[in-house]
């Protein structure tokens, strides 16, 4: 099982050695109880003094799995995030499941957070109507320049805040008519996992929670500390926020292979042009074929995947090599560097060498560091 790395003692505590298991003190291999706090130890080790604050707000109904999301992910960072929860009221919350939660704090820790996240609740036609003053008002503590993050549902109390106007916005796929209805003024885009907009943030259902809150990790700390979180969580390190929710689609017919052995084999070649025709050939199917079921399988055109995998590949390489722009432009496959700054600048609004310095990953040997967060 993993371990941090660095989980074996608080960021105080590293002159103090820690006591050693003897003939004087007590074993704990034969107490459950004993092994699991010392695990939970280790993998949640204490906050840094200089935590980035994340409150998650729970509302009336709220999804237990979501919920614990932020505290999983997040909490998996190395002390890099301090991830409590509050209430609108500061009393315990009813679930959408036959329990109840009771969240450590009110409505004040708002006020005192760096990233505020609401996490979905059951909403219907009727519910969602009738404005929800307490939590409205809770979220009004919210200091300015605070990041916002929702996850499926939680969209609704951002929009019902007017926080979503005039700006692109995503929440599950089966509430697009009734959140479109309600909020004429948000861009939805309901059939990506999550839109970044830098200040806010929204996702779509249950598991872009993980995906959302892993970005912000590489947003914040870059991709080695992200995909570290990723292994600690035993989730995939990395789906774009564009990537195609699951949204439900008649299955492409049951006769012939899909098209993931080709991706596999493509990813492999990224280097390479990789044309349309080629691609098919690989599947064995016509370009037509190929383009309707690659689509299908998932969500993105066959040339608009490789941009996507091509980025993914230079902004690793951006982070932890040395290599030029222009070896990064050539090792995943852009024709030119010129190529690579077009793409990244309309994807992540940066040059390659400002994203280099921005998310570079530090020198352990210099200590901890890394990028400042928001």
């Amino acid at each position: 099982m993993p371990i941090h790395p660095a989980a074996h003692s608080a960021p105080g505590d590293r002159g103090t050695p820690r006591a050693r298991p003897d003939s004087a003190a007590p074993s704990r291999a034969g107490d459950p109880a004993g092994r699991a706090a010392e695990l939970g130890r280790l993998m949640r080790p204490r906050p840094r003094p200089d935590a980035h604050k994340v409150v998650v707000l729970a509302l009336d109904g709220v999804y237990p799995f979501e919920l614990g999301i932020p505290q999983r992910v997040l909490g998996s960072a190395d002390g890099r995030y301090e991830v409590l929860s509050a209430s609108v009221d500061g009393r315990p919350v009813r679930t959408d499941s036959d329990l109840t939660v009771t969240p450590g704090r009110g409505p004040e820790a708002l006020a005192e957070a760096d990233t505020v996240i609401i996490p979905p609740y059951a909403i219907t036609r009727a519910s969602a109507a009738a404005e929800d003053s307490q939590a409205l008002d809770a979220l009004a503590r919210v200091r300015p320049g605070t990041r916002l993050v929702s996850i499926c549902t939680g969209a609704f109390l951002l929009a019902a805040a007017g926080l979503l106007d005039g700006r692109r916005a995503t929440t599950h796929w089966a509430l697009t008519d009734h959140f479109r209805e309600m909020f004429p003024r948000v861009d939805l885009d309901a059939s990506v996992l999550f839109v970044d907009h830098g200040d806010v943030l929204t996702s779509a259902g249950a598991a872009s929670g993980v995906d959302v809150c892993l970005h912000l990790v590489r947003r914040d700390h870059g991709s080695e500390v992200a995909n570290q979180v990723a292994r600690y969580c035993v989730v995939p390190p990395y789906r774009d926020g564009g990537q195609a929710q699951y949204i439900e689609r008649p299955l492409p017919p049951v006769s012939g292979a899909g098209t993931g052995p080709t991706r596999d084999w493509a990813l492999r070649r990224l280097q390479l042009p990789l044309p349309l025709d080629e691609l098919a050939a690989h599947a064995a199917m016509s370009t037509r074929t190929f383009a309707r079921r690659f689509r299908e399988e998932t969500g993105l055109s066959p040339g608009r995947w490789l941009t996507q995998q091509r980025l993914r590949r230079a902004r690793h390489l951006l982070e932890s090599s040395d290599l030029s722009v222009e070896r990064v432009a050539h090792e995943v496959g852009f024709a030119t560097a010129t190529s690579l700054r077009r793409h990244l600048a309309a994807e992540a609004g940066v040059a390659p060498s400002a994203y280099r310095r921005t998310f570079r990953a530090p020198d352990p040997a210099a200590g901890d560091g890394g990028p400042v967060l928001p």
